[in-house]
């Protein structure tokens, strides 16, 4: 294994020198997402805030749901919105995941480029719209009488799930290059995490005996993370840090598996 797939320090050296070609490649990767569309790339800011506000009507208006074994003072539909945007940012990095080298197959068989880049464009993408809906999330905060100092300790406390998603992602593209099914069974294992993660629902409210499954999920810690913080209760920062390490080392296996992989791409495709 070279030097550079086995030191974090490399891996994160060898992104940054190649930061301009990715950032092209996020850029275009965006805009050609709402290329045609009436309201271009407003559509960034507008779907969020009118899926915010369907939460809102739906949730706080028809159901009047509240938020299981909690004392918040937030409506649930705002709790639910803030699980969304953390989960929302890996179901969308890893779903696409399996076409991310794929995809490019022009790429691939060129000598000189960057191959390992490809993976990190989705979570690119991923990240601009999280960052929207974050802004989004303060201002409903601010509104609803909820706002607090630490919300802005959101994007931090994000970090694990940014690194599993990263990982995960060099991981799919990989398989993918080889399995072509892997773009149908990894949006089925997306949605099927998304209910076995506390994104509807606090950990709290999960039996006794099966909360320790659930604490198994690092991408269930960072939700339940990211909800203290949006309702000013303490931080773990433990279990946090804890959490950090793990999908740390996710993701540097899973750069290392793509790089082991990588020498076989161009005969795949």
């Amino acid at each position: 294994m070279s030097t550079l797939t086995s030191n974090p320090l490399r891996v994160v050296t060898d992104l940054w020198r190649h930061r301009y070609l990715l950032g092209q490649l996020i850029k275009r990767d965006v805009l050609l997402r709402y290329r045609g569309a009436m309201f271009g790339v407003a559509w960034i800011f507008l779907s969020p805030l009118l899926m915010l506000a369907i939460f809102a009507y739906v949730f706080g208006q028809i159901f009047q749901s509240r938020w299981p074994q909690h004392d918040s003072t937030l409506p649930f539909w705002l709790l639910l919105y803030a699980g969304l945007i953390v989960f929302n940012l890996f179901a969308e990095t890893v779903s696409r995941a399996p076409g991310a080298v794929r995809g490019y197959p022009n790429f691939v068989k060129k000598i000189i480029f960057p191959v390992h880049i490809l993976p990190v464009v989705p979570l690119g993408a991923a990240l601009v719209h999280g960052f929207f809906n974050y802004l989004i999330l303060l201002f409903a905060l601010t509104w609803a009488g909820g706002m607090h100092v630490q919300a802005l300790l959101f994007p931090l406390l994000m970090l694990p799930a940014v690194l599993l998603a990263l990982g995960l992602s060099w991981f799919v593209a990989a398989w993918g290059v080889f399995i072509k099914d892997m773009t149908q069974i990894v949006p089925m294992f997306v949605q099927i995490l998304m209910f076995m993660s506390p994104v509807f629902y606090p950990v709290s409210a999960v039996p006794a005996a099966l909360r320790p499954l659930y604490q198994l999920n690092p991408l269930g810690s960072v939700i339940e993370t990211t909800r203290a913080v949006i309702t000013g209760n303490p931080i773990a920062w433990g279990t946090w840090g804890i959490t950090l390490a793990v999908c740390l080392l996710s993701a540097m296996l899973g750069y290392a598996f793509f790089q082991h992989s990588r020498e076989e791409f161009a005969d795949a495709l």
